[in-house]
Parts: C-alpha cells; structure tokens; sequence
C-alpha cells in the first residue's frame, strides 16, 4: 500500500464515521486500513471478496461492517460468533472497535478461516479466533450475539442461531434486497427453531452512502 493510498483511506473512513457519528480512535482507524490491506492480499491468493469490485473496499466492506455499531452496543464480555464470515467480516472490523468483545468467526472453508488466522496474527487482535468448521457443527457453546453477512436466507441464519443463542441473544445480519418473504417465513417457522425469532426488524442504510441501495441492517430478537 502507498502512503497516498493509506492516508486516502484515512481520510475516507474518518469522514464516513464522523458523518455517521461513530466514533473511532486513530489506533484503530490505522488498523482498520491495515486490515483493509490484508484482505486485498489475500485476495489476490483465494476468493474472498468480489474481485470486480464496484466500490472501494474501505466503504463497501468495512465501513458497511462498523454500520452495525449504530443499532448495537457492544460491550465488554459479550461473546459473538461471525457465521460465515469468509474474509472475516463483519468480524474483524468490529473486533478492532471492540477489543472488550470476544469474537469467534467460523467457516466451512478451510482456506479462508487459514487467511482470517493470518490477518488475526498480522493485526494483533487477542479477542478475535477464526476457527474451521460448519455452523451445524458447534456443540456446547453459546453467544449473546451472532453475527452475518450475505451467508443464507433468513429463515435458515434464524435456524443456526436459534441454538446458539442465549435467552435474549439476538441476530444481526447484514443483507439486502426485499426481504419480505424471508421475513415472513423466519417468523413463521420459529416453532422450528428454540421460538426464534419472537421479533425481526429492518434498518435501511441506503441514505448513509449511495454504494449501499437496497440495503439493510436486520436484527432478530428471541
């Protein structure tokens, strides 16, 4: 990365968050870019972000990950698993945020846990571990939030983290589109699912950047 290119992104998250107002200390705006680096490089070896990109990754992966921090407060001690979480997001970013947070990012892909576990390391995270395995996999263990980006539909993220949840453990998906019928039928179903969810919100964030049309921030509570 170039330092023009650095202090371009600098300016562009500082700028994003400030509009929005998140607030992030410099340390950790560095570390985001840093991050942001990472996943470019790795990129390059194993598919883990669009390589057409129609936006910079700084906004629409980043940044679109730190938008969940407006409708959650993350707090010391909370345990938050990422299900799906390919490159690591929106995990790493909001571990950076949040260094009080433990976050536990899963994947069924071996390749791409190997290259969240080498940007883990590269970034000196200590609350955040990538492990390989399928969501249907994890046994005896429990979340007070579980996070996802664009992994399945609604109905099915509600099934797995049905769960994984603690009592008043909640969901939060980054995805978009209509929704509608997803919606419908995850309420529908939660008898399946440990009657979850009780309760499903949608937050549109296309009037926080024009790179985020049709695009929602969805939390289902139990």
């Amino acid at each position: 990365m170039t330092m023009e290119h650095l202090n371009d992104d600098l300016t562009t998250l500082t700028t994003l968050c400030t509009e929005q107002g998140i607030y992030i200390a410099p340390l950790m705006l560095e570390q985001l870019v840093r991050y942001r680096d990472c996943l470019e490089q790795w990129n390059k070896k194993i598919n883990l972000i669009s390589r057409k990109e129609d936006a910079p990754v700084i906004i629409k992966h980043i940044f679109h990950s730190l938008l969940i921090t407006q409708h959650h407060n993350f707090t010391d001690g909370e345990q938050v698993l990422d299900l799906g979480t390919g490159g690591g997001l929106p995990g790493i970013p909001l571990a950076i945020l949040h260094p009080g947070t433990r976050f536990v990012l899963v994947d069924a892909t071996g390749k791409k846990i190997a290259a969240c576990q080498d940007m883990i390391k590269q970034l000196g995270l200590k609350n955040a571990v990538a492990i390989h395995t399928r969501v249907e996999e994890l046994k005896g263990v429990v979340f007070d939030t579980v996070l996802s980006r664009q992994v399945a539909r609604l109905e099915k993220l509600c099934a797995w983290s049905g769960r994984l949840l603690k009592p008043k453990g909640i969901l939060i998906c980054l995805k978009g589109g209509d929704l509608e019928s997803e919606v419908a039928k995850a309420l529908s179903s939660h008898d399946d699912h440990s009657n979850f969810p009780t309760k499903i919100e949608l937050h549109p964030i296309h009037g926080v950047n024009p790179y985020f049309t049709e695009k929602k921030i969805v939390i289902a509570r139990g």
